[in-house]
């Protein structure tokens, strides 16, 4: 379906999580996308990061960011209820 996508550089450190399979088999509605370059030069190497509908969501461990990129994906799927 994919009303909610998260994008995610693949040098960014959230990658060392299965983020895509977690999150598409938690949310149906989520498509996330891959690329290999994001724009934020830097931002990648320096901590865990991804980009949900438009907004970047970053913490410093990818654990963390999972867990805000999760709420933000809840806040987003909220506005389509």
């Amino acid at each position: 379906m994919g009303i909610v996508v998260v994008e995610i550089c693949d040098a960014s450190l959230i990658t060392l999580l299965d983020i895509e399979g977690i999150l598409e088999n938690e949310f149906p509605e989520v498509a996330v996308l891959e690329s290999s370059c994001l724009s934020f030069c830097g931002m990648c190497v320096k901590s865990p990061y991804a980009i949900v509908n438009g907004k970047r969501i970053f913490a410093k461990t990818p654990e963390v960011c999972l867990e805000l990129i999760r709420e933000h994906i809840k806040m987003e799927l909220a506005l389509f209820a």
